[in-house]
């Protein structure tokens, strides 16, 4: 019996059905996937913040147990070396957009607190200004 050409198949390389059915699944995986990546991004920029706010009420602290004042900017902090460089404010990716709170004592006056710059509420519906 001959083999024509027309009953000839060839096996290397994937169907295009092979091709779609892949391309399927991995568009599956990928919808799974990304809202869970994106969601703990959001939840890990929110730890962030939060622990670079006590870091840096902590610090305020020291500094007034150290000097007895409170320090009039942040870069105050930075130049005495109790901080190694300004936080940086997660969620707006900026130093710039600390809230400072000032010491409403006139006889001592510098910040007393400091507080997030940021517009919105975090991933547990608390606003970032009142963190």
């Amino acid at each position: 019996m001959v083999k024509t050409k027309l009953f000839m198949h060839r096996t290397d390389g994937f169907t295009l059905i092979e091709v779609l059915i892949a391309m399927s699944i991995v568009a599956l995986l990928l919808a799974i996937a990304l809202p869970q990546y994106f969601g703990s991004i959001a939840k890990s920029k929110d730890v962030v913040l939060q622990e670079n706010l006590r870091v840096a009420r902590v610090v305020i602290d020291k500094y007034y147990g150290d000097k007895g004042k409170y320090p009039k900017t942040l870069d105050e902090l930075v130049h005495e070396r109790y901080l190694r460089s300004l936080p940086i404010d997660p969620i707006t990716d900026s130093t710039n957009s600390w809230i400072l709170i000032q010491n409403t004592d006139a006889e001592n006056p510098g910040i007393v607190d400091i507080k997030s710059g940021a517009p919105g509420v975090n991933s547990n519906g608390i606003s970032y200004s009142s963190m």
